[in-house]
């Protein structure tokens, strides 16, 4: 890996710098009114990776609350795959956060019984990541941009998510247990993130891996955002972005409705008569939730989900496998979880 860029300036003055190229009014609206919320108070914990738009976020955090800076901390997870590269952004993140003061969090990570020589997946590499994350901050503001967004986009266009999936990265993300991750970087491009630093003299750490094909992200990166921004002959990251917008206030006003038809019994059962004559996609919400109320982390798969949903829309007596020996039961009007084995009696779980 290439040394990072050349910083010529105190890091202080670079974030003085880069703030005032990157007015807070640049920052996502929704993130800045979370900001002036009760919520808001405590420490403020950021994801820094050492790339440029972790860099950034630090430094226009630092800059821009000065009020902050004494809650002010930062995290770095070191993934242990790149050997000496993975090594030296952990200590160019030492160096930054030293410099303004930000105390700073590493772990590296431990992979068991020897899987340090197979090469994880991508989407194991981000759980560990996320649980480093979850244990160390409540709230947790992270650096993901524009490009970031159509990404995630072409990601899960390809595995079929609804507006839920294709609203992520969101800027305001609600976590389990009262956490919350924050976005404020999501209305600028890349480029643009990287030319604020080159102009205000700050390096940064360069991944080299990102230039690979081995993740499925790195490979929509490199092979498929240009030739689809050529294509389109227009800003193609930016449309997706605002699809995104578009699609997170539909899944909102989705989710509203299935809270307003309160389809929910006192024992966890779906009532299904609340259903009756609803579009499709608010019986697909209410479903969804009734799987994550009665089997949290089940894993069913799409055929089965679909299978499950003709059943609920047509209210018919039903009896399908949730796996587990669990059972989802349709018996007068309502859908029920039920457990045991087929030949014997059933027990309703209510939780």
């Amino acid at each position: 890996m290439p040394p990072p860029r050349r910083r010529t300036n105190s890091w202080k003055t670079i974030a003085a710098t880069v703030a005032a190229a990157v007015p807070r009014g640049r920052l996502e609206t929704s993130v800045l009114r979370w900001t002036e919320t009760p919520a808001a108070r405590g420490n403020w914990t950021v994801g820094v990776s050492g790339g440029g738009d972790s860099v950034l976020l630090l430094l226009l955090l630092w800059a821009h609350w000065p009020e902050r800076r004494s809650r002010l901390r930062a995290l770095h997870f070191d993934h242990r795959l790149r050997g000496p590269s993975s090594r030296a952004d952990r200590g160019f993140c030492r160096r930054l956060c030293a410099a303004l003061g930000v105390p700073l969090t590493v772990e590296a990570w431990e992979r068991p019984n020897g899987s340090r020589v197979r090469s994880p997946s991508e989407a194991e590499a981000r759980s560990a990541r996320l649980a480093f994350f979850a244990r160390h901050s409540r709230v947790l503001w992270l650096g993901h941009h524009q490009d970031d967004v159509a990404e995630s986009l072409l990601m899960r266009l390809a595995r079929g998510s609804g507006a839920g999936g294709l609203s992520a990265p969101r800027p305001v993300q609600p976590m389990p247990a009262g956490r919350v991750h924050l976005r404020p970087l999501l209305g600028l491009r890349k480029k643009e993130v990287l030319a604020v630093l080159e102009a205000a003299g700050a390096g940064w750490r360069e991944d080299e891996s990102n230039a690979g094909g081995a993740y499925f992200r790195n490979r929509i990166r490199r092979d498929v955002l240009p030739r689809w921004e050529k294509a389109a002959r227009r800003d193609a990251v930016a449309g997706a972005a605002r699809s995104r917008e578009l699609l997170a206030e539909d899944d909102a006003a989705l989710e509203r409705w299935v809270d307003e038809l309160a389809v929910f019994g006192r024992n966890g059962d779906l009532l299904l008569r609340r259903l009756a004559g609803r579009p499709r996609a608010v019986v697909r919400r209410a479903l969804h939730r009734w799987l994550g109320r009665v089997l949290p982390g089940a894993d069913l798969s799409r055929q089965a989900f679909d299978a499950l949903l003709a059943a609920v829309e047509r209210g018919d007596p039903t009896r399908q496998s949730l796996g587990r020996e669990s059972f989802g039961v349709i018996r007068a009007g309502r859908l029920m979880l039920m457990t045991g084995k087929p030949s014997a009696n059933f027990q309703r779980r209510v939780n």
